[in-house]
C-alpha cells in the first residue's frame, strides 16, 4: 500500500505540529489520533507504529505535545482533538470512527477522555486504545482517576483496548490486567492484549541511552509485536477484532 504523508501541520495557535499518515486515494478511512509518551515533542518516535497502522488502511494523525508544559500538556492534546474533529474529512478520515489510541503518558491521558464527558467538551471517541500505561493516577486531561471513574461514575461505556508488553521494565503489565477486570466487571467492552516485547518495543523502537530517547527497532521483538499492534489498531478503529 502506497503512503502520504503531511508532515509538519499547524494544529494549534502556538505552531505544534502534527504529521498525517495516510492512504494514497483513500475516501473515509477510519481515523487514529495517536499520542507519544513522555518525551516533550517526540512525534517522530511514534512514526514507525504510525505508518505500520496507516498501512492497514487508518488515517493517523501524531501531534508533538509537552508533557513537561506548565498544565502537562492539557491544552495541546486537546487543540489536537479540536484539529482532527475539524479537519478530519480534509485527509479522507470518517469522522464517525475516531480511535484515540496513546502510548505510556499519552495513553493514560487517552483513557482520561474516555472517562470523563467533560474532558473534551462533551465529545468521546468510538474507541481508546492504551499502549502500556497505568490507570490508577489523574490523567493529563482530568483529574479524574480512571480506576475509579470506572468504578463510581455511571458512564456510557466505549470500548477500550489494552496493549502491554509482559516484559515491560517501566510500567508493569499488572496495571492493565487490573484494569481489563475491572473494565469487564462494570460491563466496559475490552479488549485486551499481552504482546512479547518490553516498553519500547510495543511502538516498533527501542531505547537509544546515548540518545537518552526511543529510535525505531532494528528488528526482534519489537518488530513482530509492533507489527502486531498495528493490526490491532487497525481493528480498533475500524470496530472489529482482529
Amino acid at each position: 500500500m502506497t503512503l502520504h504523508v503531511d508532515r509538519g501541520v499547524a494544529y494549534d495557535a502556538t505552531g505544534k505540529l502534527l504529521d498525517v499518515y495516510r492512504r494514497v486515494n483513500a475516501e473515509s478511512d477510519p481515523v487514529m489520533l495517536l499520542w507519544h509518551g513522555s518525551g516533550p515533542d517526540e512525534r517522530n518516535v511514534a512514526e514507525p507504529l504510525a505508518r505500520a497502522t496507516a498501512g492497514f488502511g487508518v488515517v493517523v494523525f501524531v501531534p508533538d505535545w509537552r508533557p513537561d508544559a506548565p498544565d502537562g500538556g492539557r491544552a495541546h492534546l486537546l487543540a489536537s482533538i479540536s484539529f482532527v474533529r475539524a479537519h478530519v474529512r480534509a485527509f479522507r478520515g470518517d469522522p464517525r470512527r475516531v480511535l484515540l489510541a496513546g502510548w505510556s503518558r499519552g495513553a493514560r491521558a487517552a483513557s482520561g477522555i474516555a472517562v470523563d464527558a467533560s474532558a473534551a467538551g462533551g465529545w468521546r471517541p468510538s474507541a481508546v486504545a492504551c499502549l502500556a500505561t497505568g490507570f490508577g493516577r489523574p490523567t493529563p486531561v482530568s483529574a479524574r482517576v480512571p480506576l475509579e471513574a470506572v468504578r463510581h461514575d455511571g458512564l456510557d461505556p466505549i470500548p477500550f483496548w489494552l496493549l502491554h508488553g509482559v516484559d515491560d521494565e517501566r510500567v508493569d503489565v499488572q496495571h492493565s490486567r487490573e484494569f481489563a477486570k475491572v473494565l469487564r466487571d462494570h460491563a466496559w467492552p475490552v479488549h485486551f492484549h499481552e504482546l512479547e516485547t518490553n516498553h519500547a518495543g510495543i511502538v516498533m523502537t527501542q531505547y537509544d541511552p546515548d540518545l537518552r530517547r526511543c529510535v525505531p527497532a532494528a528488528g526482534g521483538h519489537a518488530m513482530k509485536a509492533g507489527h502486531r499492534v498495528a493490526a490491532l489498531l487497525a481493528s480498533a478503529a475500524t470496530g472489529t477484532e482482529a
